[in-house]
């Protein structure tokens, strides 16, 4: 029997693409703190990311190679609306609420996506973010 000279490099295409992959943990190594959410995300993003709870700017810490997750901590028991954007990544959920519990903290998978726009010119410099009181966000590896 005489294979198709495809078979081969449609095999090594599928054995590449199965090596590719990269698997985010679905639930946190360590429980999350309470008043603390963590946005893990799918890939690493690099930034600048921006972040926007209950109608207010909140400074996110960067780093200068890129992140996997993003951690904001402070926060009270109840509902917040969240916004994430960045000019590099797109995030999906962008936008919710988040229900905060007294007990425990919150872990969230977000999905990311590589943005490649051209930009003619250099864009206008945001304002610096208000913020919260007690409200911090990072983003960590």
């Amino acid at each position: 029997m005489k294979l198709h000279p495809l078979v081969p490099a449609l095999v090594l295409l599928g054995s590449i693409s199965f090596l590719g992959c990269r698997k985010v943990p679905l639930t946190p190594k360590t429980p999350v703190p309470a008043g603390t959410v963590v946005f893990r995300f799918t890939r690493k993003v690099v930034g600048p990311v921006e972040l926007s709870l209950d109608g207010a700017r909140i400074p996110v810490q960067q780093l200068p190679k890129g992140a996997t997750s993003l951690v904001v901590k402070g926060l009270a028991a109840g509902k917040h609306r969240f916004f994430l954007t960045s000019q590099r990544e797109t995030f999906s959920p962008d936008l919710g609420e988040l229900e905060m519990g007294a007990d425990k903290g919150l872990y969230q998978i977000t999905l990311v996506q590589k943005l490649d726009a051209v930009l003619y010119g250099k864009p206008d410099p945001l304002p610096t973010a208000e913020g919260l009181p007690g409200v911090t966000a990072a983003l960590a590896k």
